[in-house]
């Protein structure tokens, strides 16, 4: 807990990394050790990282670096990316507690690292890497049930799949659907997606739209921009599930996108409220009425998106495990001594609408 205006406050962070390895993959069956990922050396990033599937390199692989290294990084940048690989990678789940102890957070939601792109098109792949995954997540859960929260892989080239693996997430600690702004060439709203939102909404589970990009054309296209490939389509995507009918189909579903700041916001509900054919302050409800969080940095000109957004629909989280420049171990521990946020709203966004979104 940290101490916001005199007050003990839970502290949930929204947006935390675990970086898979090699006992991700302990979960796959005898025929499914075909589909094992190798972790080697990257043949087109020199020293990094990746693993290889059919011969591929695939998914997103963070580099691993030294505590040395980590200890400049985070020196120079002023900003705190000192994890331990245990913690990281969920071989010592006590370090990872323990690291949570330190910043004073209480419940880390825990999202993928490696499915921020496409892994693999053959259907049977996905589903024995996915349901590996989950079963590695859902042991983790196991060591602290109450802190320890993570978001499910479905395997969506199945959807029949996807609907059964959700279900065993949900019962194994799981506390949100992880998606991405592109599943290969369909976008969010597509019809194709709807059982699994159906499901969603029956186990009470959010979509959690994490930044990635599985389509690989486009990863190609803009393979020159982080930000492009990764950030603009988890945009883009929020712009286009707003004005779409999809929240009005599945009135109970909760969607939320994770990781991409909220800096846009104002731009992307004003543009909104304009094809829709509403009035300029219908801006201020218009997340709440479409049931979406939108998960903002640290850093993020709050008083400004605020008038425009409200301030029951924004969560906050560090980045924890990643050394990106949105990456800060103590992202809360800075948002919460900031002085242009009332502590109302700061409670909000580091407990009350966190709690919300992910039904905590």
């Amino acid at each position: 807990m940290l101490n916001i205006g005199g007050e003990q406050v839970l502290m949930i962070d929204s947006d935390s990394h675990v970086i898979e390895n090699e006992s991700t993959w302990a979960y796959l069956g005898p025929s499914e050790e075909p589909f094992r990922p190798r972790l080697v050396q990257s043949a087109t990033e020199p020293g990094q990282q990746c693993w290889l599937l059919d011969g591929k390199e695939v998914g997103f692989r963070p580099r691993d670096r030294t505590e040395h290294e980590l200890v400049e990084l985070s020196e120079s940048t002023g900003r705190e990316m000192r994890t331990s690989t245990g913690a990281r990678e969920l071989t010592r789940a006590d370090q990872r507690l323990e690291q949570m102890d330190q910043v004073g957070i209480d419940v880390q939601v825990m999202h993928n690292s490696l499915w921020l792109s496409q892994v693999t098109v053959n259907p049977d792949a996905e589903l024995a890497l996915c349901r590996s995954y989950n079963r590695w997540m859902g042991n983790t859960w196991a060591q602290d049930k109450e802190r320890l929260r993570w978001t499910c892989l479905p395997p969506t080239l199945s959807i029949t799949d996807a609907v059964k693996e959700v279900r065993w997430c949900k019962e194994n600690g799981a506390v949100g659907i992880s998606l991405r702004p592109l599943e290969g060439d369909r976008h969010l709203t597509d019809p194709y997606f709807f059982p699994i939102y159906e499901e969603a909404q029956s186990l009470d589970l959010p979509i959690t739209v994490h930044i990635a990009n599985a389509c690989p054309a486009h990863v190609e296209l803009v393979k020159q921009s982080l930000f492009w490939r990764f950030r603009v389509p988890t945009v883009a995507a929020c712009h286009t599930y707003l004005k779409s009918d999809v929240p009005e189909q599945f009135p109970k579903l909760r969607v939320g996108f994770i990781e991409a700041g909220a800096q846009w916001l104002v731009w992307v509900l004003e543009g909104v409220v304009r094809v829709l054919n509403l009035p300029m302050n219908a801006t201020l409800d218009l997340l709440a009425k479409k049931r979406v969080w939108i998960a903002c940095e640290y850093e993020d000109h709050l008083p400004y998106i605020i008038q425009y957004a409200g301030e029951d629909q924004l969560i906050i989280g560090t980045d924890f495990g990643h050394t990106d420049p949105f990456s800060n171990v103590k992202a809360l521990n800075t948002f919460v001594e900031r002085t242009d946020v009332t502590n109302g709203v700061k409670k909000k966004i580091v407990k009350d609408n966190a709690e919300a979104f992910f039904g905590l």
